[in-house]
C-alpha cells in the first residue's frame, strides 16, 4: 500500500519539528502506524527535502517493506516499540528541543506546576534513565515512561510524544516544550508551588469535557480516541491531502 496521505502526514510533522522550535538540523524523527507497520522517517536527510516517497516502510520487528530515501532513523526500535504495546496510539515523535531537553538533561521531571501538563496524561511529565540513542534499551526505558501517559523526557537525549496523527504528536511537543520553558522561567525565581493530586484529578476531568455540546472541540481534541485518520479520498486519488493546521489548544 502507498499510504500517500499519511507519508504527506508525516513529512509535514518532520518540517514542521524545525518551522517550530522543536529541532535544529536534521535530529529528530516521526512515525505513523500503517498495517504493514510504520511509515518511518529516514535518517539524517534534510527535512526541508524530504518527500513523501522518501519516507521508509518498516515492520515493527524491523524489516524493511520500503526503502524510501535511505536507511530508516536510528530510532526505529523506541517508534516500534511505541506501536507495538500501544494499540491506543498512531504516531509518535522524538525531538530535542531546547528546554525540555534542558530538563532532561538535569534528569528532571516536569511536575504539576501548571495545569497544562495534564494534556500529557497524567500529573507530570516523567523523565526516562538514559540508554545510548538507538538502542532497545532506550526504547524499553521510553514505554515504561510513557505508561498511562503521552509524553516523556529522555534523559540526557530530548523528548517522545505520541498521538493519534503525526500533526497531534506534533502539537503535544509544542505543549510539552512551552511548559518546559515555563518550568525553566518558574525556577530562576523558586520552587514553583505544585497543584495537588485532587486539584490535576479536577483537570483530567474538565478536559475530557470541555467543549463537549457546544458545536466545537476542546483539549479533549488531543485524546487519542478523539481524533480520526480523515476521508481517505486524497490517498484514493493519489492527491497531496490538503491537511489542516494543527488544533493549539488554549486555556479554557
Amino acid at each position: 500500500m502507498n499510504h500517500t496521505s499519511l507519508r504527506w502526514a508525516v513529512v509535514e510533522a518532520a518540517r514542521g519539528m524545525n518551522a517550530r522550535g522543536l529541532n535544529r538540523g536534521r535530529s529528530g524523527n516521526v512515525s505513523a502506524r500503517v498495517p504493514e507497520g510504520m511509515l518511518l522517517t529516514p535518517s539524517a536527510l534534510p527535512y526541508e527535502s524530504l518527500e513523501p516517497a522518501g519516507i521508509v516502510t518498516l515492520g515493527l520487528d524491523g524489516g524493511v517493506v520500503d526503502a524510501g530515501a535511505g536507511p530508516p532513523s536510528t530510532e526505529w526500535h523506541l517508534h516500534a516499540a511505541i506501536l507495538a504495546a500501544r494499540p491506543d496510539v498512531g504516531a509518535v515523535l522524538h525531538a530535542h528541543p531546547i528546554h525540555a531537553t534542558a530538563l532532561a538533561c538535569l534528569r528532571r521531571e516536569i511536575p504539576a506546576f501548571h495545569y497544562m501538563v495534564a494534556l500529557a496524561g497524567g500529573d507530570s511529565i516523567p523523565c526516562a534513565p538514559y540508554a545510548t540513542f538507538g538502542t532497545a534499551e532506550l526504547a524499553a526505558h521510553v514505554l515504561s515512561a510513557l505508561e498511562g501517559r503521552r509524553a516523556c523526557l529522555l534523559a540526557n537525549h530530548g523528548i517522545v510524544t505520541v498521538g493519534e496523527s503525526p500533526a497531534e504528536a506534533l502539537e503535544l511537543a509544542v505543549e510539552v516544550e512551552t511548559l518546559a520553558s515555563q518550568y525553566v522561567a518558574a525556577l530562576q525565581v523558586g520552587p514553583p508551588v505544585l497543584l495537588s493530586a485532587a486539584q490535576m484529578a479536577e483537570v483530567h476531568t474538565r478536559f475530557r469535557d470541555y467543549g463537549r455540546g457546544h458545536g466545537r472541540r476542546g483539549h479533549e481534541d488531543l485524546a487519542p480516541e478523539g481524533r480520526g485518520r480523515g476521508s481517505g479520498n486524497d490517498e484514493k486519488e493519489g492527491r497531496k491531502p490538503k491537511l489542516p493546521p494543527p488544533d493549539v489548544p488554549g486555556a479554557p
